[in-house]
């Protein structure tokens, strides 16, 4: 695993993992603690004001402020541990398990058990350097005569403040967290604002122009090409194979395309972040096969990162997944919950009128000299389509609710198409939803989804056509069948 994959997967662990912030805000608190007492004894014991509201305290008395901060603050932080873990068991058997990690990785949770670990094992350190006058010591006149951290008392009042301010907040974060609209906007947020720079689109550089297009053309192996006799071509390249397994979590593009450049080969990559391999898969092929050393083996696969889980840092598809399946969920017969379905598919909805507009994403990935590096089988828009709303086609159809948002959801998707074959894919989904529904549905139901069916039809034929209101169809209808005369009357 490369420098780069690996910092990337650690990163990664650390962001979801529930010990890392409050370990780092214990270990703050310790130095604090250690750095308000040297500054105590620097200062002595009257450095204090009478006049202001921070008098100096006595020992018992800072003992027992002391005690009692650290004693409610350990409490109040495993009272926080446990409801936070009630609540991720809620939220991972209502929405599913693959949420788990959106919940372990929450900043506000983290810096909340953060806080009160700390101002424990703050008021802990504190609490030792405290000595009364008649407590024999011989470590120093100060100590002897008795010492009381008169910073270090208001330092700990201070985060015992804070904690509360932070308990407040916790109080409204957590059910906050946990309703079902922030889960989903969260996830559609996330895919929102990841979409430009997901593999392979940012692997290399594309061919931007038609030169490039056509020097890159000529520079892709024959085994690549249409028509290519495969087993003419088999002993042209060399398989690189996993050596691990797991899903591929990250892929250092860098260190991919430097191995590609150094060693002048080609690499087509047979999988992406999310995939699952284990030994003896195969992640890539590369051409010639007499320049790909072991050398040239190990930098390949230094660029794949493998864990236990999916990830979404670069894995988009792990994010469309988990809003099918809470859609998925919502509309099972045990729960027949339409409107958090109806959610899911507009945040999809959202994220395929922004792709609809893109072109393609190159396969063709090319070096800053112009020398092609990578072929990546890329994903389009046809595949996101079938993997989000395709997905939950076979929910959707037995719920009117569902079926409809699901058709008006296309109908928005189509106002922002690039090309006709999009235009195409929509029309095709339609219509396999509406197979679906009709042997599904019945009744009037079946009939209000046919006549939303026959509008967004019309609309996908004429993507900019305006969708008329059923007032003004209305006042059309009826002032169709009134006589002339009367018309102009009115």
């Amino acid at each position: 695993m490369g420098l780069r994959a690996r910092f990337d997967k650690l990163l990664e662990q650390l962001r979801s993992s529930y010990w890392f912030i409050p370990t780092i805000m214990a270990l703050a608190a310790f130095v604090l603690s250690l750095a308000s007492t040297m500054i105590d004894r620097w200062l002595g014991g009257n450095w204090i004001p009478s006049q202001l509201f921070f008098v100096a305290s006595r020992p018992d008395g800072a003992r027992a402020i002391l005690t009692a901060v650290a004693g409610s603050m350990i409490g109040v932080a495993g009272t926080v541990f446990s409801v936070t873990m009630a609540a991720v068991v809620y939220a991972s058997g209502q929405y599913g398990p693959r949420l788990l990690t959106n919940f372990l990785s929450d900043r506000g949770n983290q810096i909340t058990l953060g806080v009160f670990t700390a101002t424990f094992v703050f008021s802990i350190m504190v609490l030792r350097t405290i000595h009364s006058a008649d407590e024999s010591s011989s470590a120093s006149d100060l100590v002897s005569n008795g010492f009381v951290p008169n910073l270090g008392l208001i330092l700990s009042m201070a985060l015992a403040l804070c904690s509360i301010a932070v308990l407040i907040y916790f109080i409204h974060h957590v059910p906050s967290r946990i309703h079902i609209s922030n889960v989903i906007r969260g996830i559609g947020d996330a895919l929102l604002a990841q979409i430009d720079s997901r593999f392979p689109k940012n692997v290399g550089t594309g061919t931007a122009t038609r030169e490039d297009a056509e020097e890159a053309w000529w520079q892709l192996p024959a085994a690549l090409r249409p028509g290519a006799d495969a087993a003419a071509v088999a002993e042209e390249f060399a398989e690189v194979n996993a050596e691990t397994r797991g899903y591929i979590q990250f892929l250092d593009d860098t260190t991919l395309m430097s191995t590609a450049s150094q060693h002048t080969i080609v690499i087509r990559l047979t999988v992406r972040p999310g995939d699952f391999v284990f030994e003896g898969s195969l992640l890539c092929e590369a051409w010639p096969k007499e320049r790909v050393t072991p050398e040239a083996e190990r930098g390949i696969r230094s660029a794949f990162a493998m864990g236990a889980l999916r990830t979404p840092t670069d894995d988009m598809l792990f994010m469309v997944d988990e809003l099918v399946e809470i859609a998925a969920r919502a509309l099972s017969p045990g729960v027949n919950d339409p409107f958090t379905a109806i959610t899911c598919i507009d945040w999809l909805g959202a994220a395929l009128a922004q792709l609809a507009g893109r072109p393609a994403p190159d396969p063709l990935r090319i070096d800053a000299q112009g020398k092609l590096c990578i072929v990546a089988e890329t994903l389009g828009f046809h595949s996101y389509l079938r993997r989000s709303l395709g997905a939950i086609r076979e929910y959707a159809a037995g719920d009117k609710i569902a079926t409809t948002h699901f058709l008006r959801t296309l109908e928005i998707v189509a106002r922002h198409c690039a090309s006709d074959a999009n235009l195409d894919a929509l029309r095709e989904e339609a219509t396999n939803l509406l197979h679906l529904a009709r042997g599904a549905l019945a009744g009037p139901s079946l009939a209000e989804v046919e006549v939303e069916a026959k509008t967004v039809f019309t609309a996908l034929s004429s993507p900019k056509r305006r969708r008329p209101f059923p007032q003004i169809v209305d006042l059309a209808d009826r002032l169709a069948e009134m006589p002339a005369a009367r018309r102009h009357a009115d």
